[in-house]
């Protein structure tokens, strides 16, 4: 039977600070994670995801686990590269090969393979597929790290209309309007009085179980997920996940998802992880004073964007106390402990500790202890495996 298995190739692998904790199939881009993209178009279930060897025990949700080491991947699977974005409406019925941009970007596997062919992530999956062509499709490639922020604006304008009509039902609500683009919420959201609904710049998308609470002003595009809470102030131009809480002027960011930025400060621009918690009064800059091009830390050194705005990108589990300052193009490694009153640099490494350099590490069985107590507010196990996953991370961590 023909099922998924995602592909981390070697520049998925350096996306840090996210390739650490997660595969690339497990990052949102748009409304959605790239996984379920693909297992909407192709109606297929995802079977696993190859990447590097310390993600072996990674486990979250419904997400596939990583394909054991001396496995073999069996004749009529899909394989995906997982960077490839694709639109959240496209029907794909039986292929061979799929290009997207002159590259390919999913094959189905005429002869079982072994899992070694693709240890180092330097494989083509074109190569694997000897049919001539391939069918184009449209869709996005994540080159960098950075672009899942570049793009949120196209994607959602995309995203969120077809989102809609795949709901199952969409609710009645009491609130200022405005804007000729559409506002989509769905039944079980709460709308609370005095909020205002923007869609002058974009549609707007609330899942169930969302909660808007009063005198929010919600901007297009915008999608909110299931269970998540905006809180109040301006929160434009976003693709919130589920189970967050957000207050205070948030903009032009990504939330991957059961993460909190619950009081007031200034993000933009910016992408956060799962797990992550802003304290009171963090703020991103995300425009240089010289109005440049922004700089960013990735593990093949400091290399330039070309984006005029970038903000921060947090790892999962990171966490900032009171008042922290993050400067434009901040990468902040995966469980990460930020507090104190010194600005932190543009790049912290994980499970970094501290109020400023040089970091201690943050001690691992601490570090599993918070996790387990924060995950736990949210009535989600840290089990056992997801123990292995994140004790791997720790060791593997990367230095600056």
């Amino acid at each position: 039977m023909s099922a998924l298995y995602f592909y981390d190739d070697v520049r998925a692998r350096q996306f840090e600070p996210f390739a650490l904790t997660r595969p690339a199939c497990e990052l949102r881009a748009g409304t959605s994670l790239i996984r379920r993209r693909w297992e909407r178009a192709t109606s297929l279930d995802s079977a696993g995801f190859i990447s590097s060897p310390h993600l072996a025990h990674f486990e979250e949700g419904n997400a596939p686990p990583a394909v054991p080491a001396k496995a073999e991947i069996p004749a009529g699977s899909v394989i995906v590269n997982s960077r490839c974005v694709i639109p959240f409406g496209l029907e794909l019925d039986r292929f061979d090969l799929l290009m997207c941009e002159g590259a390919a970007c999913a094959v189905r596997l005429a002869r079982s393979i072994p899992l070694s062919q693709f240890a180092d992530g330097s494989v083509d999956i074109g190569s694997i597929q000897t049919s001539l062509g391939g069918r184009k499709i449209q869709g996005r490639w994540m080159n960098e790290v950075w672009d899942y922020v570049a793009t949120l604006t196209d994607q959602l304008m995309e995203d969120i209309p077809l989102r809609a009509k795949a709901m199952s039902a969409t609710a009645k609500f009491s609130a200022t309007t405005l804007g000729e683009h559409g506002v989509f919420v769905e039944e079980g959201a709460e709308i609370g009085p005095q909020v205002v609904l923007d869609a002058s710049g974009g549609p707007i998308l609330i899942r169930r179980g969302a909660a808007i609470a009063p005198f929010t002003h919600l901007v297009g595009p915008i999608a909110v997920g299931r269970g998540s809470q905006i809180l109040g102030d301006r929160v434009g131009t976003s693709s919130i996940g589920d189970h967050c809480k957000v207050r205070g002027e948030f903009s032009n960011s990504i939330v991957l998802g059961h993460s909190n930025k619950g009081h007031a400060g200034f993000v933009g621009h910016s992408y956060l992880g799962r797990w992550v918690n802003l304290g009171a009064l963090t703020a991103t800059s995300n425009l240089k004073n010289t109005y440049g091009p922004v700089q960013l830390w990735t593990p093949s050194g400091v290399r330039g964007t070309g984006q005029q705005f970038l903000g921060t990108i947090f790892g999962d589990h990171a966490k900032t106390g009171i008042g922290t300052m993050l400067s434009t193009g901040t990468v902040v490694g995966a469980g990460a402990n930020l507090f104190g009153s010194n600005m932190p640099p543009k790049v912290v490494p994980p499970f970094a500790w501290g109020d400023g350099e040089p970091y201690d590490t943050y001690d691992v069985t601490r570090f599993l202890t918070v996790a387990e107590r924060v995950m736990s507010r949210r009535h989600v196990e840290l089990g056992d495996n997801t123990r292995k996953q994140l004790s791997e991370a720790h060791k593997k961590r990367w230095s600056v």
